[in-house]
């Protein structure tokens, strides 16, 4: 072979290759610094982004050593980025002021962006049941839609055979399929009373039968509890929602099973706050007033005793 075709020759593989590699470094996902204004929440994002302790810790953070971890976003059709993963990040940088954060950018349909957004999100260690609940509700709703689609390059999808869907999204959770459901449940309640349930004024299992009553009988159910000023148990839910299957519930009915003193209440005995307060000094702390009840009930016991004794 002459050496002008060997040359020719080689330079044609070194543009190949050179082809190849541009090819490769093209699809290798790049961290970019995006302008936050252009970054925009997930639509109907299920976590909520708080102004609490936590969230001054992270911005005392970020003022320090700026944003470590880049944030996952995807480009929106009407311009910007929509963030998958780093909300409370990109919060954070918003508080101290910073123009931009490091964001990798992917090409991602709804469901794929769903099933990522839900799953960097369910990591955080502190998560309410609501946000668990509607997190659980749109990662099944994304995994059923999936479901017979084929698969596009690059795409990751759980394998659904033999599996229930409810089960797909309880891999990796640490929660059965049926705890699952059972926060999927929480969906359906009216906002005032899953608000209860994240401020723990509502227990989970009862909030769960909470959950099959329709809007109208959960409405009746809040005001019989807070005219009743009582939380309800396990067991008088489940008698209201019994009563709602039978067609036998009202808000009288809700009133008299919310009015009726529980099994553990018998044996108790409480004295309001503010029945205490008029005896005590401003300065005084509960532990205090506590103390100094016992100490009193001590004496009375021991002046009783000595009565007694004569």
């Amino acid at each position: 072979m002459p050496k002008s075709d060997l040359n020719v020759a080689l330079k044609g593989l070194d543009d190949l290759f050179s082809t190849e590699e541009n090819r490769q470094e093209e699809q290798r996902e790049q961290v970019q610094q995006i302008p936050i204004e252009e970054l925009f929440p997930f639509k109907n994002h299920p976590f909520k982004v708080l102004d609490d302790e936590s969230m001054q810790r992270t911005v005392e953070s970020v003022e320090q050593y700026g944003v470590l971890s880049p944030l996952i976003a995807r480009p929106r059709p009407e311009g910007g980025y929509e963030i998958i993963s780093g909300h409370r990040r990109q919060h954070a940088a918003q508080l101290a002021g910073l123009d931009t954060l490091p964001v990798i950018v992917r090409q991602m349909d709804d469901d794929a962006a769903v099933l990522l957004m839900v799953d960097s999100n369910l990591q955080r260690e502190n998560i309410l049941p609501s946000e668990r609940a509607f997190a659980y509700k749109m990662k099944l709703e994304a995994i059923e839609r999936t479901v017979g689609r084929p698969k596009n390059v690059g795409q990751v999808v759980p394998d659904y055979f033999g599996k229930r869907s409810t089960e797909v999204v309880a891999e990796g959770t640490g929660e059965s399929y049926k705890q699952v459901q059972r926060f999927i449940r929480l969906t359906n309640l009216i906002p005032e009373l899953l608000d209860m349930v994240d401020e723990k004024k509502i227990a989970f299992n009862p909030a769960v039968e909470l959950s099959y009553l329709d809007e109208a009988q959960q409405r009746d159910f809040l005001e019989a509890m807070e005219d009743t000023q009582n939380t309800p148990s396990l067991s008088q839910v489940q008698r209201l929602k019994k009563l709602a299957q039978e067609g036998h519930f009202s808000y009288d009915v809700a009133f008299a099973v919310m009015g009726e003193e529980k099994k553990d209440e018998l044996d108790k005995v409480v004295i309001k706050n503010d029945t205490l307060r008029k005896y005590f000094p401003r300065s005084y702390t509960p532990k205090q007033m506590e103390n100094t009840i016992i100490k009193l009930l001590e004496q009375w016991q021991r002046k009783q005793q000595r009565q007694n004794e004569r």
